[in-house]
């Protein structure tokens, strides 16, 4: 499982789990607190009402007295009103009146008149200077028949004679529980569906940025030039910015190894003909042997530093991981510059230059690519034979560029197909030469640094064509 969905998963199992705990209290909580406020409200009604029943149930007339009437026209009275959105159509309140045995004396519905209640907790606990209240199913069976009984004593003095109870079933409060806990079941789910997207933005902004630095540490690993994504300065971008100084350390350190060796390697043979002549030139020899061995210094010491000034450009570029000098660039301009740069070595040769090329344009660096054109052309110059015609044409795509150079000349071995590229490779030309073997990485090194691509192979009907693709930016 990928970091940014363990993550997720992480948070929102947290998330969830707070949130289904803190819903479950609030759920939980709600139908005890309606019930709690419904008994404070009938404590306070229950209390009222003694007092107003006091009078009568002293002097005996409770039921034919004024406050019995109103109480049972209370009982007969219709309402209409919305509450918060509960609508409520009667009024619920019993209010029943036992004497000092617990025997009923006045109930508001007429039913339970002249029964005996003194076992009652309402009437029980009352008569006994607590305080009684009950909450007593209608259907044993059914919680919602649960209706809730508070008393309140009716005094002579400090003499208990009556105990008045208001009754109100829960039933009717029932529709504010449930109304209160669907709103916080909908704001609940608002709340956990904001959680959830905030998690998954957190989670694409933290895979977001590992898939970048995943990609370039891919890159690095596969010997690619990459640069390091941009990633903030969190703690991510401290890890990317340590990892690209570690890179290039390590990198910086195993280039210069390799490249020793290799210089090392390639000077030898030089080094060994300019000392092996120069011992030679310390003995007698006819003027024309001397010459010779004068000549042979010369050319390997030029020859050397050719290697050296090929190496160093191709250790620039090899080193750079993008390009620092970016301008547009006409193409025919272009390869006109590469034309003039070789128009004494074409006529060395008796070669003729046949450019082909589209009126476009391209953005790169235009000395970059001149050096690689020129590479390209020079190695066309070596093997073409003399006298024939070397070619440079070119076509266009909607996103890219070709530039094509073709030779006559005997084509590459089978053997050197899949090496040519390498870095000191190079293949002996037709009048003996032996080149540095710099020249085609460094087109590749050119190449990718442009975002395209070189290639070079045999053609049919004999020859070499080497081809470099460039992106249109």
């Amino acid at each position: 499982m990928k970091i940014g969905l363990r993550i997720l998963l992480g948070y929102f199992l947290i998330v969830g789990l707070a949130a289904w705990f803190v819903l479950n209290v609030f759920v939980e909580e709600v139908k005890p607190g309606v019930r709690e406020t419904l008994e404070d409200t009938l404590v306070d009604t229950a209390q009222l009402l003694a007092d107003l029943a006091t009078d009568d149930m002293k002097s005996g007339t409770l039921q034919n007295s004024a406050f019995a009437a109103r109480m049972q026209a209370y009982a007969q009275r219709s309402v209409d009103v919305t509450i918060s959105g509960v609508v409520k159509e009667s009024l619920d309140y019993r209010v029943y009146i036992t004497n000092d045995r617990g025997i009923v004396m006045f109930d508001s519905e007429g039913k339970d008149t002249g029964n005996d209640y003194s076992r009652w907790n309402d009437v029980y606990l009352t008569l006994r200077g607590q305080y009684g209240a009950r909450s007593t199913r209608d259907d044993p069976n059914d919680d919602a028949s649960s209706v809730m009984h508070v008393a309140a004593p009716i005094k002579d003095g400090d003499r208990i004679i009556g105990v008045l109870t208001v009754a109100k079933p829960i039933a009717t409060v029932q529709p504010f529980v449930e109304r209160s806990q669907r709103k916080i079941l909908r704001r609940s789910g608002v709340l956990l569906a904001g959680s959830l997207l905030i998690g998954l933005a957190f989670a694409f902004w933290l895979t977001h940025s590992l898939r970048k630095l995943q990609r370039y540490v891919a890159s690095v690993e596969a010997g690619e030039k990459a640069i390091l994504p941009r990633l903030g300065n969190d703690e991510i971008g401290a890890l990317g910015r340590a990892l690209d100084a570690m890179r290039n350390k390590l990198e910086g350190k195993e280039y210069v190894e390799n490249l020793m060796h290799t210089l090392a390697h390639e000077l030898k043979s030089p080094i060994a003909a300019i000392q092996g002549s120069a011992e030679l030139l310390k003995e007698d020899m006819p003027e024309t042997e001397r010459r010779h061995f004068l000549a042979n210094i010369l050319s390997q010491n030029q020859r050397q530093k050719q290697l050296i000034d090929k190496l160093l450009a191709l250790v620039k570029v090899e080193k750079q991981q993008q390009l620092t000098s970016v301008a547009e660039i006409g193409l025919h301009e272009l390869l006109d510059q590469v034309r003039s740069d070789f128009a004494s070595k074409l006529a060395g040769k008796s070669l003729q230059l046949e450019i082909t090329a589209k009126d476009a344009a391209l953005r790169g660096d235009v000395l970059l690519l001149r050096q690689a054109l020129g590479n390209l052309l020079d190695n066309a110059i070596d093997f073409a034979p003399p006298g024939s015609i070397v070619t440079i044409s070119t076509d266009k795509t909607n996103d890219a560029i070709g530039i094509t150079l073709q030779d006559r000349g005997t084509g590459i071995p089978d053997y050197a197909a899949g090496r040519i590229f390498d870095r000191f490779y190079s293949l002996p030309r037709p009048d003996g030469a032996k080149s540095t073997g710099l020249g085609l990485p460094f087109v590749k090194e050119v190449a990718f640094l442009h975002g395209g691509t070189v290639s070079v192979n045999n053609q049919h009907g004999g020859g070499v064509c080497a081809r470099l693709q460039l992106p249109l930016f």
